[in-house]
């Protein structure tokens, strides 16, 4: 089955390298025009030159309620639309025991993964979303469903955004479907503390017996936002080659 996104807007968050790259490349390789959205400009350019499609950029840090807004403003000025929302950026600046974790560390984390994740639907809800309908994509984790791991801060924050997901689900529904893929081990350089020291070793625990890739995780989201997945809002799908069902 071809999933297309013709005719519609995406926004995508944490979309110049990793995972949101690799969303914003196939929703734009299945006719969505897109919005990449990161801290960095010179990435984003380097990232919109590598996709073919109607593509724009703006930068923003995912946690600045402000920078939020202008970039969703800059959405619907380039684009007039704005129907899918995946948000995809997040931060970790913490590797260790939760309990030793500094506060502006964990305040940090939750501001960018949580009330970040928050703040950018409620946007796209009030200036598009709430009178047109759509569908938001939350990458949460399958660190958000397990417990005992050295991110553990990290995890608490995407299992709120699982949370979330199913809570604004119920809220927004019948016009607005909210979803999330939860993602195990993949590739990035977000992630590389979780495998550098051995990724043939943490490859072998799994039953796909490798670790993902961004390409893994990006057919996901186009499922999520195409109207294939029309009576899906709720649902955290992962995408974790076996990872929680792992003996």
């Amino acid at each position: 089955m071809e999933l297309r996104l013709d005719g519609k807007t995406a926004l995508v968050t944490g979309a110049s390298k990793g995972i949101g790259f690799a969303i914003a490349k196939a929703m734009a390789e299945s006719g969505a025009k897109v919005m990449l959205s990161s801290r960095k400009q010179d990435q984003l350019e380097k990232a919109a030159a590598e996709i073919d499609g109607e593509v724009a950029v703006f930068a923003a840090n995912a946690g600045e309620p402000d920078q939020a807004e202008a970039c969703v403003d800059a959405t619907l000025e380039r684009f007039r639309t704005l129907d899918i929302l995946v948000n995809n950026a997040a931060t970790n600046p913490y590797f260790g025991r939760a309990i030793d974790i500094d506060l502006s560390r964990y305040d940090k984390t939750f501001q960018v993964n949580v009330r970040g994740v928050f703040v950018w639907t409620q946007l796209a809800y009030k200036k598009w979303m709430q009178e047109h309908g759509g569908s938001v994509i939350n990458i949460a984790s399958v660190g958000g469903m397990h417990y005992g791991s050295l991110i553990g801060i990290y995890d608490t924050t995407k299992a709120a955004v699982i949370y979330l997901t199913r809570h604004l689900a119920a809220e927004l529904a019948p016009n607005i479907r909210v979803n999330a893929i939860a993602p195990g081990l993949v590739k990035t350089d977000f992630a590389r503390a979780l495998y550098e020291s051995g990724e043939e070793a943490v490859a072998a625990m799994m039953p796909m017996k490798r670790l993902g890739i961004p390409e893994d995780v990006a057919p996901a989201a186009v499922f999520l936002a195409s109207d294939a997945a029309s009576w899906l809002t709720g649902d955290v799908l992962v995408v974790d080659g076996g990872m929680l069902v792992r003996p």
